[in-house]
């Protein structure tokens, strides 16, 4: 059963890494191979120097909340029947410019809209955990 969610081109030959990670439950950052500066989201060449030189990070998946929203209808059908739900941003504690975009849940496989978001706090501790959504697995994060 399709979810009917936007979900990434996993062929991208950019971000193509990056989801193979997820897939291995690892959260990876694109890094410049020629001056290791991390970028994010995956691009060909490093914004500070132009090398066409990358290579791909581990990182241990610990960030805070630097902010949220809460989207409501009107929405894409598929994202209208979980509305309202959260969806943050994240900076990552290695490198606080790294963010990533997800959904704060209880768990894995939690539903997106659990939270109550009058609960969430810019600056709060969270995670990476990993859920596969079809042939996707998402990076979505829970509190530490």
């Amino acid at each position: 059963m399709e979810s009917g969610l936007l979900l990434p081109d996993l062929d991208d030959e950019v971000a193509a890494p990056f989801w193979a990670g997820t897939a291995r439950g690892e959260l990876l950052v694109q890094a410049c191979g020629a001056c290791a500066t991390w970028r994010m989201p995956p691009r060909p060449m490093c914004p500070r120097c132009r090398s066409l030189e990358h290579l791909w990070v581990p990182t241990d998946g610990r960030g805070t909340i630097w902010s949220y929203v809460v989207p409501h209808p009107p929405l894409l059908p598929a994202y209208a029947e979980l509305a309202p739900y959260n969806a943050i941003v994240v900076a990552l504690d290695e490198e606080p410019t790294i963010r990533f975009v997800g959904n704060l849940v209880s768990e894995a496989y939690g539903p997106i809209h659990e939270v109550d978001p009058s609960t969430i706090v810019i600056g709060e501790p969270v995670r990476v955990v990993f859920a596969q959504v079809d042939d996707v697995t998402l990076p979505r994060w829970v509190r530490a």
